[in-house]
C-alpha cells in the first residue's frame, strides 16, 4: 500500500515538474512527510532535485528533509544555494547533522560557511568536526540535557519542561559541580518518587557511557546489547560532552553494513558518490580484481606444474571447475558468517578457537557428503573407481580447508586492524582456488598409476 502511494506521489511530482507548476508543487511538499520527500529525491536527476529542494516551503522543513537524505546528496544540494540560506538551514539542524553535511562539502567551502556562522552553534559544530567521524565524538549530539545532583525531583521536572532545545529527553543525566556524569534516571523514576527527594538519592550511579574516541561500531553494539535509547559520551575525566541517540545508531549500523557489503564485493561505498564516472568506479574495483587475476595466474601455473598428471589422466579436467567452485563457495559462506559475527559482537578472539573447530566440523560434514556425491558421478561417468576416489577425497579435503580458511582469513584481518569484510569474496575465493587445485592434483598424482 505504501509503495503504491509513493509511486502515485512520484508520478504527481514529476508531472508538476514538467508543467512548471511550482506553486502547486510547493503546496504538495508542505503536506508530505520529510522522509517521503527525501525518498522522492532518489528517483529524480540533480536538476529536478535542485528545483524541488528550492520549493520546500520553510527552512525547518528543509532541515528535516536534509536529515533524511544521504549526506553527500544533501551537501551537493546545499552547494547550489546562497550561503545565507545555507547558514539559516544549518541553524535549524542538530549539531551532529550539520557536521555530517559539512564533512561532505569541499573543505574550503565548509570553512567559509563556518566562518560566516559566527555563533555558539558554529562553535559546537567546529568542536564536533575535530573528532574522528567514525568515533562517538564524531556522531554525538552536543544538545544533551543534564541536571545537578543536588536538585529535588520537583526542580528537575520544572527544568525539563524548559528543555525544548535538546534533541531528546528519554533519560535524565545527573552531573556534579564540574559537569562530571555521576548518575542517570528514567522519566518513569522521576515521576514516581516524592517531589522533595534529591536526585542524588534516587539516581542510578552505574551509567552506561562511552568515551569520545570510542569506535562508532562499539557504540552501536552497546546500544543494541543493552536496549537503551541513548548513550552519553564523556571525556577522559568523565565530563559529560554529548549524547549518541538510537537514530544515530541506526545510521551507523546501516553505514557499517553497507561498507561491509561493498568490501565483500571488492569495492567501496564511494561508488555511490561517483554516479556515472566510469574511470573512478573502475579504480575502486581494480585492486581486488587484480588480486583475483594474480590468483588465477598462480592457479594456472599449478596446473602447468601438474601437466604430466593431466596429460596421463585427461578425465581429471572434467572436475576442475567443481573443485574450485565448491571451495570458493564454502569459503565465502564461512567468512561472511565470521565477518558478521565480528560486526555484531557474537564472535571475538576469546572464542575464535571454538568457531574454528565448529566450522571445521561443518566443513568435514559438507565435504564428505559432496565428496561421496561427486565420486559417484565420476565413477559412473568415466567408469574408473580410482578417479571417483580422487575426486571424492579432493572435494572433501578442499571444502574442509575452505571452511577453515574463511575463519582464519577473517580473524587475521581483524587482528591486524583491517576490516575483516575485506577478507571475503575475492580474497577467500582466490586462495581457495589455489588450495583446491593443489589438493586435487596432489591427490591425482598419488593415484596416477591407477588413473591411466
Amino acid at each position: 500500500m505504501q509503495e503504491q502511494r509513493m509511486q502515485v506521489l512520484l508520478g504527481t511530482v514529476k508531472k508538476l515538474l514538467r508543467r512548471g507548476a511550482n506553486t502547486h508543487l510547493s503546496k504538495v511538499l508542505a503536506k508530505i512527510h520529510p522522509a517521503d520527500i527525501a525518498h522522492l529525491f532518489r528517483f529524480l536527476d540533480l536538476k529536478e532535485q535542485t528545483l524541488l529542494f528550492n520549493l520546500i516551503p520553510d527552512k525547518s522543513r528543509v532541515a528535516d528533509v536534509l536529515s533524511e537524505l544521504d549526506w553527500s546528496a544533501g551537501a551537493q544540494l546545499l552547494e547550489k544555494i546562497d550561503r545565507d540560506t545555507i547558514i539559516t538551514i544549518l541553524h535549524e539542524m542538530a549539531d551532529d547533522d550539520s557536521v555530517e553535511l559539512l564533512r561532505n562539502m569541499p573543505d574550503e567551502f565548509a570553512d567559509e560557511i563556518l566562518a560566516e556562522m559566527q555563533s555558539e552553534h558554529s562553535e559546537d559544530i567546529e568542536q564536533l568536526l575535530g573528532y574522528d567521524e567514525d568515533t562517538a565524538g564524531g556522531i554525538m549530539s552536543t544538545d544533551v540535557s543534564s541536571l545537578h545532583q543536588d536538585l529535588t525531583v520537583r526542580e528537575a521536572i520544572e527544568a525539563l519542561q524548559d528543555a525544548e532545545e535538546f534533541e531528546m529527553v528519554f533519560y535524565v543525566y545527573v552531573t556534579d559541580d564540574h559537569n562530571h556524569l555521576v548518575g542517570v534516571l528514567s522519566l518513569r523514576q522521576l515521576l514516581t518518587v516524592p517531589a522533595t527527594t534529591c536526585l542524588k538519592d534516587v539516581m542510578t550511579t552505574d551509567v552506561f557511557r562511552v568515551r569520545l574516541d570510542t569506535d562508532q561500531e562499539h557504540v552501536a553494539a552497546l546500544v543494541a546489547k543493552y536496549n537503551i535509547l541513548a548513550i552519553p559520551v564523556v571525556d577522559d575525566t568523565g565530563k559529560l560532552m554529548g549524547l549518541v541517540t538510537v537514530d544515530d545508531v541506526i545510521d551507523v549500523m546501516r553505514q557499517e553494513a553497507t561498507e561491509d557489503i561493498f568490501m565483500m564485493a571488492g569495492t567501496s561505498d564511494e561508488e555511490l558518490l561517483y554516479g556515472n564516472r566510469s574511470f573512478r568506479i573502475a579504480r575502486l574495483r581494480l585492486p581486488w580484481l587484480l588480486t583475483t587475476l594474480f590468483g588465477g595466474v598462480v592457479t594456472g601455473s599449478l596446473m602447468w606444474h601438474f601437466r604430466v598428471t593431466l596429460e596421463q589422466a585427461i578425465a581429471l579436467i572434467s572436475f576442475i571447475p567443481v573443485i574450485t567452485g565448491m571451495g570458493g563457495n564454502v569459503g565465502g559462506q564461512t567468512s561472511t558468517i565470521v565477518v558478521r559475527g565480528f560486526a555484531t559482537g557474537h564472535i571475538d578472539f576469546p572464542i575464535i578457537r571454538q568457531v574454528f573447530l565448529k566450522e571445521l566440523r561443518v566443513g568435514l560434514i559438507m565435504g564428505l557428503v559432496c565428496g561421496v556425491a561427486i565420486a559417484t558421478v565420476a565413477f559412473f561417468w568415466h567408469h574408473n573407481l580410482y578417479l571417483g576416489l580422487v575426486v571424492g577425497i579432493a572435494m572433501a579435503v578442499a571444502i574442509s580447508v575452505a571452511a577453515c580458511m574463511g575463519v582464519l582469513a577473517a580473524a587475521f584481518f581483524k587482528k591486524i586492524g583491517i576490516d575483516p569484510a575485506i577478507a571475503s569474496s575475492p580474497f577467500v575465493q582466490t586462495v581457495n582456488d589455489i588450495t583446491g587445485i593443489l589438493i586435487y592434483f596432489s591427490t591425482a598424482t598419488f593415484f596416477l598409476p591407477h588413473l591411466s
